[in-house]
């Protein structure tokens, strides 16, 4: 009889740690719980929209020049790629293109400063400008500050005034370096917002036999892509 009872007493222990063993083992790991990181890599595509200002400067052989002042609103679309390494750190590619009603007349000047005349001077246009853009960023979760720079190109025209009356619109597309920096916030894993200032310098190009025109500029954008 003492035998028995020892025997079942036995065997319910090794139940009852099997039992235990079994429970342990179905815990779900604190780890399994966890919500899944947010990953910046990947592509995507959006609308961007912005407001415009910048600097001309023409100069002719006399030693004349005129210096309009430029601004406008600006409106197109970027797409692009990003990869986030191990250690936040986010590098990318990004290009856009973006259509722009920015325009300024600049008085013509003598050499020396004198005034030419009054409507005498040079009207500045940019109808459209582009970047392709290298971007290197850090990741705070859902939080990516970066920076961004690259090649920049824009159509630019010059029309020249006398005394009010338009001469003949001399356009070329001007090919410079653009640098800036911005923040972007993934509202979702696939809603991403943008928001971002730039610093572009187009170049020259030529007006007339030894006249040159030059356009810089400065630019604040907000836009709204899909990360795939």
């Amino acid at each position: 009889m003492k035998k028995l009872f020892l025997t079942s007493a036995f065997l319910l222990g090794l139940s009852g740690i099997a039992s235990a063993a079994d429970a342990v083992v179905l815990e779900p790991t604190p780890e399994a719980s966890l919500a899944p990181v947010f990953t910046w890599t990947g592509g995507y595509v959006g609308l961007q929209a912005g407001y415009l200002w910048g600097d001309g400067h023409s100069s002719y052989p006399t030693g004349a020049f005129a210096d309009p002042d430029i601004d406008g609103w600006l409106v197109g679309g970027y797409v692009g790629y990003n990869y986030q390494m191990a250690n936040n750190i986010v590098l990318g590619i990004d290009a856009d293109l973006a259509w722009s009603n920015a325009d300024g007349f600049g008085d013509g000047m003598l050499a020396g400063g004198i005034p030419v005349g009054p409507g005498t001077g040079d009207l500045y246009e940019l109808t459209w400008s582009g970047a392709a853009r290298l971007r290197v960023g850090y990741a705070m979760d859902r939080f990516l500050p970066y920076l961004a720079g690259g090649l920049a190109f824009g159509d630019v025209d010059v029309t020249p005034f006398t005394a009010g009356v338009a001469g003949t619109t001399v356009g070329d597309n001007m090919v410079g370096w653009t640098i800036g920096a911005g923040v972007e916030y993934a509202f979702t894993d696939n809603l991403i917002g943008r928001a971002e200032y730039r610093y572009t310098d187009f170049g020259d190009f030529d007006i007339a036999p030894g006249a040159s025109a030059e356009l810089t500029t400065h630019d604040v954008r907000l836009g709204i892509a899909y990360k795939f």
